[in-house]
């Protein structure tokens, strides 16, 4: 799907196609290159950095749930001069269209790793992640307050590339926030990150992960992220919006692009199949002949019609 007619616009940026793949479930650099061209998807969305290395949080990590899983990884990573030096290199050397995924505890944390980006070549966008405990106001995530997720994305303008906010589901009116993260400066919105969770298991009475709990990801939480999607874009218009959640197959990516994003990422179907990315954005192809469209670009926003 690299033809001008599946082309796609988020924000000042085009991309071949909609289909991206989303942060945290592809690693820092080229672990996906065996499992397909990286330069055949829309962007490759690193997972989220920080100024300076960080541990993450104690193991287990990761636990499979009925329908996906759910994660406290902890935003583990090696900061963003370490990741500038070795990873950036071997993906630009793929042709990927690199996304950065940032992170920071504090705004000023945020304006240090943006700050490290000004200047360096080959890297499409920034994706600020405030879905990060904001140690200023108490840990509440930046996502979770207008004025916070303002303040985080305006102090990332400083990388002075393409800026989207990466906001949480776990609000009651994420209409409000992504105002806010627009007005601060965002050019687009990615639209979700995981639902709030946790898992115990009966025979130790304890919660299966090491920090308590988690992240849930996968199929169960797509009609979640559609509806942030169908909301946002109904509330604010026709705004560029990246939607994530749950994407297994191309009829999910549809189904997002009608409730109004203008692309996709696909996230933890690469954990059960590598090759996720590379199969949906074919099998969406399909899908186009199929029911004679002729640009993806004429479903966004759809079902709003």
């Amino acid at each position: 799907m690299r033809q001008q007619g599946h082309s796609v616009q988020v924000g000042s940026i085009t991309f071949p196609n909609p289909v991206m793949t989303a942060s945290g479930t592809v690693g820092h650099g080229t672990e996906l290159a065996a499992y397909c061209d990286l330069a055949n998807l829309g962007a490759v969305v690193v997972k989220s950095l920080s100024a300076a290395a960080w541990p993450g949080n104690p193991a287990p990590r990761v636990h499979g749930t009925a329908s996906g899983m759910i994660n406290s990884v902890g935003l583990q990573n090696p900061g963003i001069d370490s990741w500038i030096t070795k990873d950036l290199p071997a993906l630009l050397s793929h042709d990927a269209r690199v996304v950065v995924s940032i992170w920071g505890r504090t705004v000023d944390e945020y304006r240090e790793v943006a700050s490290r980006l000004t200047g360096v070549k080959g890297i499409t966008a920034v994706e600020v992640n405030v879905s990060c405990p904001n140690l200023e106001e108490r840990g509440d995530m930046f996502a979770h307050d207008p004025h916070s997720c303002q303040a985080a994305v305006n102090a990332s303008l400083i990388s002075g590339l393409p800026t989207w906010a990466k906001l949480s589901p776990n609000v009651t009116d994420i209409v409000s926030i992504a105002k806010a993260a627009i007005e601060a400066g965002a050019e687009a919105l990615t639209l979700t990150n995981t639902l709030f969770g946790m898992v115990i298991d009966p025979e130790t009475l304890r919660p299966v992960l090491g920090n308590g709990g988690g992240g849930l990801s996968g199929p169960s939480i797509r009609p979640v992220a559609v509806r942030a999607v169908y909301d946002v874009y109904e509330s604010l218009g026709p705004v560029p919006i990246v939607g994530v959640g749950g994407i297994t197959k191309a009829e999910h990516v549809v189904e997002f692009l009608a409730a109004g994003a203008s692309a996709v990422q696909v996230g933890s179907a690469h954990f059960a199949d590598p090759k996720a990315s590379r199969r949906i954005l074919r099998d969406l192809e399909r899908w186009c002949r199929k029911h004679e469209v002729d640009s993806v670009r004429s479903l966004t926003g759809a079902a709003h019609e």
